[in-house]
């Protein structure tokens, strides 16, 4: 794609970054095949070509964007599949990325808008606030026929129940059962904690029952993937900066370990994200080479196998965007549970998003439905008696959808290799 920014604008590094990402582009369209806003909607301006075009003019003017930028912008899900079929290597995350961010900065968004998305920005993020929004949901459900639209989709779709705080989230360290293998550190995470404290419980068995030293770092918390998607740098970066540190001062570490996706695409992008930050780019960058998803430390690790009672059930394994677009993590976690002796199947359009997607299913509530609908049909028909995936937000957005229990990968690694049976699987 030809561009033509200043040598001002070419000063700037985020310019410059654009510049290399945009010159990339040879408009050839494989993306949009695999662009679910695209294939849902058939607008070229819904897909990722068509983004790419919007976001060339809005940095090359440098102006701030039309209401029809943002909101083909907004739509974008950030499921990063067309990285994943482009033959150029265009690096869209990134892109979207410093679009969203300058979105934010220079588009005056409605008031209510502004609200709803700062109202997020503060209490997904933050658990003790999560909990206490999710209880008030439960309050105000009886009167949620008189909110606005999107106010009333978020109470509705709080959860039914929560489980109390789990122990496993405070800082502390967890023994290696027998000789010591690795030591890592265990990312808690926000919303996971709130929503399904027994994946970050189940993940410490696991790891410790196959060598690992665990740590729950002081300090570490939210990795800033919700508000960075939202073009929130100062706070994203905040976030970034805080485990980073937190992380540091827990000691010697051979990774650090997140269980839900999502979060490993931003943290394994944190030293991207910091580059042109010269107190932490180094820092930034060491941390991303340590992040791992669970699932690649448990294939170093190798499964043991326990004898479990009775028949297991068949597997549908649905594939999170942020886990086999995001990080091209894609075989390892069906490797694991195979060799954990279940029969794992794959629904038809794997590829294509649940619309979960961090906030994207309370923000583009319409879109988001279609997709799991959508999702939900493909992975019914694999016949499955369970749905396992690798991130809490696919977990959240299919629980109600398919039919039978949804949960995470780890729940059924451990059970297999003597942990509890997951919840629902009864």
């Amino acid at each position: 794609m030809q561009t033509s920014f200043t040598p001002a604008q070419m000063a700037d590094p985020r310019i410059a970054d654009a510049n290399t990402i945009l010159r990339k582009c040879v408009h050839c369209g494989f993306c949009t095949a695999t662009c679910p806003t695209f294939v849902l909607l058939g607008d070229e301006l819904d897909s990722p070509r068509g983004r790419i075009y919007m976001i060339r003019e809005m940095l090359q003017t440098g102006e701030p964007p039309t209401a029809q930028v943002v909101k083909h912008v907004d739509r974008c899900l950030s499921c990063l599949s067309c990285m994943t079929t482009c033959p150029s290597g265009v690096h869209y995350m990134h892109l979207v990325d410093q679009a969203r961010a300058r979105i934010e900065q220079t588009f005056e968004r409605p008031l209510s808008e502004r609200w709803l998305r700062r109202l997020l920005a503060f209490v997904v993020p933050n658990p003790a606030v999560f909990r206490l929004a999710l209880i008030g949901a439960w309050l105000v459900r009886p009167v949620k026929f008189l909110m606005p639209g999107r106010l009333k989709g978020m109470v509705a779709m709080a959860p039914k129940s929560l489980a109390s705080p789990s122990a496993v989230d405070r800082p502390q360290v967890f023994p290696a059962e027998g000789v010591r293998k690795k030591r890592v550190a265990l990312m808690t995470g926000c919303a996971q904690q709130v929503l399904a404290p027994q994946i970050n419980e189940a993940t410490v068995r696991l790891l410790t029952r196959h060598g690992c030293e665990v740590a729950i770092a002081s300090g570490s918390g939210c990795c800033g993937a919700l508000v960075h998607h939202l073009g929130m740098e100062a706070q994203s970066h905040a976030a970034a900066k805080a485990n980073i540190q937190a992380w540091e001062k827990a000691g010697p570490l051979d990774a650090i370990v997140i269980n839900a996706s999502g979060c490993g695409t931003t943290v394994k992008d944190y030293g991207f994200m910091l580059k042109d930050d010269p107190a932490w780019a180094a820092r930034a960058a060491k941390v991303s080479a340590l992040a791992k998803d669970v699932t690649e430390v448990m294939s170093d690790l190798g499964v043991r196998r326990a004898e479990i009672a009775g028949p297991k059930p068949v597997v549908a394994y649905h594939s999170a965007c942020s886990m086999q677009h995001g990080q091209q993590i894609k075989e390892p976690p069906k490797t694991l549970l195979t060799a954990a002796g279940f029969e794992v199947r794959e629904p038809l359009e794997g590829h294509l998003c649940c619309g979960s997607a961090g906030t994207y299913n309370l923000l583009q509530p319409e879109i988001a439905g279609r997709l799991k609908d959508r999702k939900a049909d493909r992975l019914r028909a694999t016949g499955a008696g369970v749905v396992a995936s690798g991130n809490i937000g696919c977990i959240q957005q299919l629980a109600d959808a398919v039919g039978v229990p949804v949960v995470h990968t780890v729940e059924l690694l451990d059970w297999a290799t003597g942990g509890p049976k997951p919840a629902g699987l009864d």
